[in-house]
């Protein structure tokens, strides 16, 4: 089975690219995850038919993982791109039963998720508007700005074409996981600065990519490029542990449950397929809720 692991993993593989239509970093995650429960099978039991792969080798697989240091988030990825592979091979009738069926998920525990509070993140606007005009503090402003005003993630983000801004109605459409769409509102300010960006690049840049975003030599942004930029931001307004863009995301939608938005309307703007994934942003609303009561009510 391992000698030939990547003819039987390749299909399913080609499956999640253009059935599924799975982001490419989701596909490289699936591809090494398999590719590595494989090289174990062959190293410690040996040459194994793919329907002779039992629950109990898993298992073990698994229990190395931890042993290793693997957080439960991590494991369960991979158990999900098992879980995900053997479905497959049932559907295509290369398996009767999956072995995953006795495979149960470590639980996890619920981390808040990071976001900049709404007194910073006055400071990092104000620090980008009086910010130097190159294209790096133009990349910048526009990555920040648009993050904060619609969460996008950064793969949809850098992905954005110019035809998916909606100028007369002041709202982008996203593309999402799955080739899901959304369409996004933001408000004037964010959607003329957009305007300011495309005309200066139109202008300044000889450019043939119709992405919006792009570098100071006219190329579509890389995830290295805007991640940097938005890092080195972060990083002049208070004292965050993790600077990522996501940090925005989680932003936008703490931001925006802590002024009173619907949980519903929030899952939809962010491009959650469940509310489940939404919920972890009530946490931060409650706090606050909290924080206010206890100053404000006589008895608190």
């Amino acid at each position: 089975m391992p000698s030939n692991s990547k003819q039987i993993i390749q299909p399913f593989i080609s499956y999640l690219q253009y059935e599924k239509r799975y982001s490419a970093n989701t596909i490289t995650s699936y591809s090494a995850d398999l590719s590595e429960f494989f090289a174990y099978l062959n190293l410690q039991f040996g040459n194994t038919l793919l329907k002779d792969i039992n629950h109990i080798q898993i298992r073990s697989w698994l229990a190395g993982l931890k042993d290793k240091g693997l957080t439960s988030k991590s494991i369960n990825r991979k158990i999900s791109s098992l879980k995900s592979f053997f479905k497959y091979c049932v559907r295509t009738e290369m398996l009767k039963n999956s072995p995953m069926t006795k495979i149960i998920s470590p639980k996890i525990g619920k981390r808040l998720p990071v976001f900049v509070n709404e007194e910073e993140t006055k400071k990092l606007v104000d620090t980008l508007n009086n910010s130097a005009e190159t294209w790096k503090s133009l990349n910048a402003k526009m990555l920040i700005t648009i993050f904060y005003n619609t969460g996008m993630r950064l793969s949809e983000l850098i992905s954005l074409k110019e035809k998916q801004i909606d100028f007369s109605r002041s709202s982008i459409k996203v593309l999402g996981k799955g080739n899901k769409e959304r369409v996004i509102p933001v408000n004037k300010e964010t959607i003329e600065n957009i305007r300011h960006y495309q005309e200066l690049k139109n202008k300044e840049l000889e450019t043939s990519e119709d992405f919006l975003l792009v570098t100071e030599k006219g190329k579509k942004l890389y995830p290295k490029y805007a991640y940097l930029l938005v890092n080195q931001y972060l990083g002049t307004v208070g004292t965050l542990d993790k600077k990522s863009p996501h940090v925005l995301r989680h932003t936008f939608a703490t931001h925006l449950m802590n002024n009173g938005a619907d949980l519903n309307a929030v899952k939809e703007l962010l491009g959650h397929n469940s509310l489940a994934s939404t919920q972890v942003y009530t946490h931060n609303s409650i706090e606050k809720l909290k924080d206010i009561h206890k100053k404000a009510h006589p008895k608190a």
